[in-house]
C-alpha cells in the first residue's frame, strides 16, 4: 500500500510528515513555505485583495488540465478581477484513503508549474485524509492574496452606460472539455479546457488603461450569468450581439447535441472586461498580445435602458432576454 494514501498519512505522525516533505515541500519549495510554521509570515504594502475557493471537479484529470492547475488558476484569476497582482496562495487538500500517490504527484507538479507561470508562491497549506467514501478522490481549497496598484478601482458595480464589453476568448471550452471526458464524448478535433492564469494579462491591460471598470471571470453559470450579475450590481442594462461572441465549432456542436446553451457553459481561462469607450481598442490589443487572449472580441456595450437586464441581438436579427442560469446543467466542473 506504499503507493496509496493511507489514513495514517493524515495522522500528523511520521507518515504525514514524510508525505509533506517528499510530495509538497520538495515540489513547492520557497523561503516562506519551508519554515513549516503554522502561519506564513510575509511583507506587503498598499491595498490587498484576498480570495478563497474550493475545487471538486469530476474527473480530476481532463483534457487541458487537472484539479491542481484548476485550483491555482481559479484563485489567481479571482484576485486578478480586482486588478490585483497575485502574490501568495495557500493550498489545502482533502484526500480519500486509497488515492494513488502517482496521481498526487501529477497534481502537485501541475500546481507548481502553474504557480510558476502565474508568478505566485504557495506559502502555506494543510492536508487531511478521510476514510474511503468520505470524499471523491481529492478536493482542494486554495486562498490567495494580491496587491492592488494605486489608482485601480475595479468592481462589478462600476459598469457605466457607454462602456464596451470585451470577452478575452472563446466561451464554453472548459465545461465541454470536462463533460467530454466524464461522458466519453469524442470530437474530430481535440477540445481542451481553457484553464489558464490570467494575472499577467490583466497587468498588461492596466498598463494601457486605468479606465477598466469591471473584470469578471465567467466560471460557473458562464458568460450569461456573469453578465447578469454585473447588470444587477451596477444597475445598468447590457446589450450583446450573438455573432460577435467567440465560440469554437466543437463547443457549438457539442452544445447543440446535448441541448446546452454555450452562454451558460463554464470557462476557466476567460475574462469579461468592461472598459470606457476611448480605451477599448488599446485594451483589446493588449489582450490579444497575450497567449490566452488571441481570440478576444468586443461583444457589446453597457446601456442605460433595461437596468438589471441582459439583451442579446441574435444571429437572426431579433432580440431576446438572456437570463441568469437556473439549476446546474453541468455539475462539478470546478
Amino acid at each position: 500500500m506504499e503507493d496509496k494514501i493511507l489514513l495514517a498519512h493524515g495522522s500528523g505522525g511520521k507518515l504525514a510528515h514524510d508525505l509533506i516533505a517528499s510530495h509538497f515541500v520538495s515540489a513547492l519549495d520557497n523561503e516562506i513555505l519551508t519554515r513549516l510554521d503554522d502561519a506564513a509570515v510575509f511583507s506587503a504594502s498598499g491595498r490587498l485583495a484576498f480570495t478563497t475557493d474550493s475545487y471538486v471537479v469530476n474527473p480530476i484529470f481532463f483534457p487541458g488540465g487537472n484539479i491542481g492547475r484548476l485550483a491555482v488558476c481559479g484563485t489567481v484569476n479571482d484576485l486578478a478581477t480586482s486588478g490585483a497582482k497575485p502574490l501568495y496562495l495557500s493550498l489545502a487538500l482533502i484526500i480519500e484513503e486509497g488515492f494513488a500517490l502517482k496521481d498526487l504527484r501529477k497534481i502537485i507538479e501541475a500546481i507548481k508549474a502553474t504557480a510558476d507561470e502565474a508568478g505566485v508562491k504557495i506559502i502555506t497549506g494543510d492536508t487531511k485524509v478521510v476514510n474511503r467514501g468520505g470524499a471523491d478522490k481529492i478536493f482542494i481549497n486554495t486562498a490567495g492574496i494580491g496587491v492592488i496598484p494605486a489608482g485601480v478601482n475595479i468592481s462589478g458595480s462600476n459598469a457605466q452606460p457607454g462602456d464596451k464589453i470585451i470577452v478575452t476568448g472563446t466561451i464554453g471550452d472548459h465545461g465541454i472539455a470536462v463533460l467530454s471526458r466524464r461522458e466519453g464524448l469524442g470530437f474530430e478535433t481535440k477540445l481542451e479546457s481553457d484553464v489558464a492564469p490570467l494575472g499577467k494579462m490583466v497587468a498588461a491591460m492596466l498598463k494601457v488603461s486605468r479606465n477598466i471598470h469591471v473584470l469578471r471571470d465567467p466560471t460557473r453559470g458562464g458568460l450569461a450569468s456573469t453578465l447578469n450579475e454585473i447588470a444587477g450590481q451596477s444597475k445598468v442594462g447590457i446589450k450583446i450581439e450573438e455573432t460577435k461572441i467567440p465560440l469554437k465549432a466543437e463547443v457549438s456542436g457539442a452544445c447543440e447535441m446535448l441541448g446546452l446553451d454555450p452562454l451558460y457553459v463554464a470557462n476557466e481561462g476567460k475574462m469579461i472586461v468592461i472598459v470606457a469607450p476611448p480605451d477599448a481598442e488599446n485594451v483589446l490589443n493588449a489582450i490579444r498580445q497575450n497567449v490566452y487572449g488571441k481570440n478576444a472580441a468586443v461583444i457589446g456595450e453597457v446601456v442605460s435602458v433595461n437596468p438589471g437586464r441582459v439583451i442579446m441581438k441574435t444571429a437572426l436579427g431579433s432580440s431576446r432576454i438572456v437570463d441568469m442560469l437556473v439549476g446546474e446543467p453541468l455539475p462539478r466542473i470546478c
